[in-house]
């Protein structure tokens, strides 16, 4: 279902934005840079989060590491990921296919300023193999994210 939430998504939303779906597999930054024909920070990865007791998500380049230390001092408490039970749960996507599109309820979602660097993006589309190709602009819209800087 999580492939499908990101197809409804998409065709309510923004119906001229295809999904991609490959062969290979795309579970992971450097697969889905290969997948696609794309550097891997030009992928771009969802981390699934907990600021106390609401979850988050934060996309950002794919090679970029969240900095501790900024999201303390963006959000007054450490970064705490999800276990993976949590993350279907949340999202509904697995991992490997987390997105920011086709969530079964609003989640605050983040997107950090290295994704500006690219005039498109290619963040996963709710399964291991499927993404599409964005700009980062129109994602942080179609999301209703917030910019921020959360990243080495």
């Amino acid at each position: 279902m999580s492939l499908q939430s990101v197809k409804d998504f998409l065709s309510r939303h923004a119906p001229e934005i295809p999904v991609i779906e490959t062969e290979a597999s795309s579970a992971t930054v450097a697969l889905a840079a290969e997948a696609h024909g794309v550097e891997p920070d030009q992928i771009a990865k969802t981390i699934c989060l907990r600021i106390g007791t609401e979850p988050v998500l934060v996309v950002a380049a794919g090679t970029k590491r969240l900095d501790n230390r900024k999201f303390k001092d963006r959000f007054g408490v450490k970064p705490r990921m999800l276990d993976v039970e949590e993350v279907l749960a949340t999202t509904s996507h697995p991992v490997g296919g987390v997105c920011p599109f086709g969530l079964p309820s609003p989640i605050k979602i983040f997107c950090d300023v290295s994704l500006q660097a690219f005039d498109e993006v290619v963040p996963a589309a709710g399964a291991t193999n499927a993404a599409v190709r964005i700009a980062p602009q129109r994602l942080v819209a179609l999301t209703d994210a917030e910019w921020a800087d959360l990243c080495q």
